[in-house]
């Protein structure tokens, strides 16, 4: 790729530069930046193409690779840790208990806790520690521009802050619950360090008993969610709305809970994202009538 080498700060004002190949990517490292040039400009450098990476799945949490499945071949680390030269590799082997706790196989390097960026965002964590949910991304995007301002949200599983922040952020009030002490650590950084304390009363312990009053919108990003479903439904009005996780299709046992309950509802279910073989993320939205 033909280049030119300047300051990475000065990008945004190359935009609307004539020599600027707008069909290629800057590439950026240590506050410099390599610009594409168009056919017929001079160029600084002649830099080697990229290779396409072809390797092991991962994806990154800050700076640490996170693997799920089998262990890597040693030739599959070696090509991750070449491609995106991560401080460490970790492989989540599966989570336990009710809070989710990984079991987490060090692969490479070293790890702990992360600033991790997602979507104008801020989580503090360690993915060794805690539970991320990185294949969640779109559904997290979802939840932000669905809040309206004012709403008060309940977040019944509120972890690190994974839906917390986002509905925060969209001008929500949000009652935030987590019963795993590590996350709600977490959960009380990240609160600070987006910005949005105001806005958000966390609590530590076991939703079930932490909900209180009416709510007009209650999150419920745990796989288990349909088994608590009567005590949510137990703090919801007309119109208010719920987001059931689950593994497979629960629109039955939704809607079986919400008779129950004595409440007429919407149900609409929806895929997250493929969870194993024959299996699937879902989310259930729940309209109270």
């Amino acid at each position: 790729m033909r280049a030119r080498k300047v300051p990475a700060a000065a990008l945004a004002g190359l935009l609307d530069a004539e020599w600027v190949d707008r069909t290629r990517r800057p590439y950026v490292r240590d506050g410099t930046a390599w610009v594409p040039v168009r056919e017929g400009f001079p160029a600084d450098e002649d830099l080697p193409e990229r290779e396409v990476y072809r390797g092991r799945g991962y994806h990154l949490v800050g700076d640490v690779a996170v693997l799920h499945g089998d262990a890597p071949t040693e030739e599959e680390l070696a090509g991750l840790v070449h491609h995106c030269r991560p401080r460490g590799v970790i492989r989540v082997k599966g989570f336990v208990g009710e809070m989710r706790i990984p079991d987490v196989e060090v692969l490479y390097g070293t790890v702990g806790e992360v600033r991790h960026r997602e979507e104008g965002y801020t989580f503090i964590l360690d993915p060794g520690r805690v539970m991320f949910a990185q294949g969640n991304r779109n559904e997290k995007a979802r939840i932000a521009a669905l809040v309206r301002p004012g709403e008060r949200v309940a977040d019944m599983f509120a972890g690190i802050g994974y839906f917390t922040i986002p509905a925060a952020s969209s001008g929500a009030t949000v009652h935030a619950m987590e019963i795993n002490q590590t996350a709600f650590e977490y959960l009380q950084r990240n609160i600070i360090e987006n910005h949005v304390a105001d806005r958000v009363r966390a609590e530590v312990g076991d939703c079930r008993a932490l909900l209180s009053g009416v709510y007009d919108r209650v999150l419920m990003g745990h796989f288990d969610a349909p088994s608590m479903l009567a005590d949510a439904l137990a703090h919801v009005r007309s119109g208010s709305v719920l987001h059931v996780h689950s593994i497979g299709d629960a629109e039955p046992t939704t809607r079986e809970a919400v008779a129950e309950a004595g409440l007429a509802a919407t149900v609409t279910s929806r895929r997250v994202k493929k969870y194993g073989p024959h299996a699937w993320h879902m989310v259930q939205d729940v309209t109270i009538s």
